[in-house]
């Protein structure tokens, strides 16, 4: 069930990530301008961000294997929508659509932590937060190497398909969970906002979580700029080097199990050093012209965001197990606002601060952290 788990989250997240190295490719297919195709991760991300807040907290009132069922099938006429756009009308609302259904990978997570136990939880959740952080790495290299031996437009077909068959195994293979419910839905919503006023340490876990995702954002965006200018990498070339940087996930069952032995505020400060340290390797680097040196940054990155991801998530589905999709909710969609906020200000910092530039803010991020922590009670 666990490898079931992790491996669903990882084939449906990857959803959001397919456009983003397609862009070039899809704006003129679409008749997009190249700033109007930028607008196509942007819908995603924000469509995400929205399902995050409106139909995660769901987990909380309705049977969560039929919740999870719905929101993939109905991700398949989004996919398709995509693969058979021809107007940018069609691509933006595609777009919006896949990140609003792609958020059935964060109703499994919480129904992970439901199936385990108290003394299993961390691991059960680290290893199934592997395949997320795997589905999200691999997203990008398999939607170029797709795309550069067939078409744009098959990555989101094929995708269709898969989602199509993973609706059905799921709907045979996860076992039925009602929650207590007792509230409506508007008293759902109305009670999700309350939750970072209302919860000190999930809203500290949220910003914490918020700062690195900021820097896995930048370095992840940036990289592949960087890569191409200075290194002339091709898209097959990019795809590569990100591959190494899946290393990264496997330190999420490693995570797990420190959080189930009681060690998540010390390893909360060995994952926010990780990744502070992983973009001075990074500066490194730039500084002496290594691609090797380059993805050792990256894995050490990947390595300290996905430990601090997954003691942040134990933490808090420790603390009210009757609404877990709620604080799952909230706190996804702070964390997702960092990586946003991070991706946007790339191209900028590039421009106008280079590639040190870019390492110093990631570099800060993780820090300013781990100021935050260092006081928070």
């Amino acid at each position: 069930m666990v490898a079931l788990l992790a491996a669903s989250c990882g084939i449906v997240v990857a959803n959001i990530y397919y456009s983003q190295p397609l862009i070039g490719l899809i704006g003129p297919a679409v008749h997009m301008s190249a700033h109007g195709a930028s607008l196509i991760v942007s819908l995603t991300q924000l469509g995400y961000a929205l399902g995050l807040l409106l139909l995660v907290p769901l987990g909380d009132l309705v049977e969560n294997r039929r919740l999870v069922v719905v929101t993939i099938t109905a991700s398949i006429p989004a996919l398709l929508l995509a693969g058979f756009a021809h107007s940018g009308e069609a691509m933006l609302v595609a777009g919006g659509l896949i990140g609003l259904t792609s958020v059935a990978v964060q109703m499994l997570i919480p129904l992970a932590a439901h199936l385990s136990p108290e003394r299993r939880r961390g691991r059960v959740v680290g290893n199934v937060m592997s395949g997320l952080l795997f589905g999200i790495l691999f997203a990008r290299p398999v939607a170029s190497i797709i795309a550069d031996v067939s078409s744009w437009r098959v990555v989101f077909c094929l995708s269709a398909v898969v989602m199509a068959v993973l609706a059905v195994v799921l709907s045979r293979a996860l076992p039925r969970r009602v929650p207590a419910g007792g509230q409506h839905y508007g008293a759902l919503l109305a009670s999700l906002f309350a939750l970072p006023v209302r919860l000190p340490v999930l809203r500290q876990r949220a910003l914490y979580q918020a700062a690195c995702f900021a820097g896995f954002s930048l370095f992840w965006t940036g990289v592949p700029l960087y890569l191409a200018q200075n290194f002339g990498f091709t898209q097959r070339g990019i795809a590569a080097f990100a591959l190494a940087g899946a290393a990264g996930a496997f330190a999420a069952p490693i995570a797990g199990s420190l959080g189930d032995r009681g060690y998540a505020r010390s390893g909360t400060v060995v994952a926010l050093t990780a990744i502070a340290a992983a973009f001075g390797i990074a500066w490194v680097g730039g500084r002496v012209h290594s691609v090797v040196v380059l993805a050792v940054s990256g894995i050490v990155l990947d390595a300290g965001v996905q430990t601090c991801l997954v003691l942040g998530q134990r933490t808090i589905y420790t603390m009210a197990p009757e609404m877990r999709s709620r604080l799952n909710g909230m706190f996804m969609a702070i964390f997702f606002l960092g990586g946003a906020a991070g991706s946007a200000v790339t191209s900028t910092l590039l421009i106008h601060g280079g590639w040190p530039g870019l390492c110093a803010l990631g570099g800060a991020l993780p820090l300013a952290a781990l100021g935050y922590f260092a006081i928070a009670r």
